[in-house]
């Protein structure tokens, strides 16, 4: 089912369609060419879901996963390093269905995307604030973490699967006390850019409510994640 927008028929889903052309929303496969003839293209989708603390992001990436209709990989970047954040760690595996398969990757995200490879149609991870923090914990340079992010975006280019990002929107708050929490409130900033410069689609989150920011012209408009079926009628 979509998670985002409506189905979507004739030109309004692709250029050079015929009004004829009638759109399957729930296929997974996309067929193109004449009088039996197909040719099979999936169709992948990016979606970033931005906000500040407790506004809802995770939750809402959470219900878009569920009502997603393939295979779920949850790639989760957050470390035990606390009585408070163990707890946080537990709830939210047990608010996972069973049949998702998670991954626990705090520094090496890319890495942890691609063990899903095979194995899920859809990717969420969450979430991106953590894994920056994580990696600045470790010590890693600010020119590394933001190759990092790179690699992040040319992994969502490959399109090996859908995938949902989360990620913490840090520049709108009071300005940090501490020279590493400047250092950290660019360093996500940046990797936030990089992030949504290369998403489909990006939304931000505010008491709970989305708001779409950027919405590509042709990919929201198809099942999250999903292969589209085209029936072309014969003349």
């Amino acid at each position: 089912m979509p998670l985002a927008g409506g189905a979507a028929t004739g030109k309004a889903w692709g250029v050079g369609r015929s009004e004829s052309q009638e759109t399957d929303p729930d296929s997974r496969h996309l067929h193109t060419g004449l009088r039996g003839r197909a040719r099979v293209t999936p169709h992948f989708h990016s979606h970033l879901i931005l906000g500040g603390a407790r506004s809802g992001k995770s939750r809402h990436a959470l219900d878009l996963a569920r009502a997603y209709r393939g295979s779920v990989a949850f790639v989760a970047t957050a470390e035990a390093r606390d009585a408070d954040m163990a707890a946080r760690i537990a709830r939210h595996r047990a608010e996972r269905p069973v049949r998702w398969l998670t991954i626990e990757e705090p520094l090496d995200l890319v890495g942890g995307c691609r063990k899903t490879a095979g194995k899920a149609d859809l990717v969420l991870v969450d979430c991106l604030t953590l894994w920056i923090a994580n990696r600045l914990l470790a010590g890693h340079t600010d020119s590394v973490m933001l190759g990092g992010a790179r690699d992040l975006t040319d992994w969502l280019s490959q399109g090996p699967a859908s995938a949902l990002l989360v990620s913490n929107e840090v520049g709108a708050g009071v300005v940090p006390p501490t020279v590493d929490g400047g250092r950290f409130r660019d360093l996500l900033g940046q990797v936030n850019q990089l992030v949504a410069a290369r998403a489909d689609r990006v939304t931000y989150m505010v008491a709970g409510i989305p708001t779409v920011i950027k919405a590509e012209a042709a990919p929201p408009l198809a099942p999250f994640g999903a292969m589209r079926a085209e029936h072309p009628q014969a003349p």
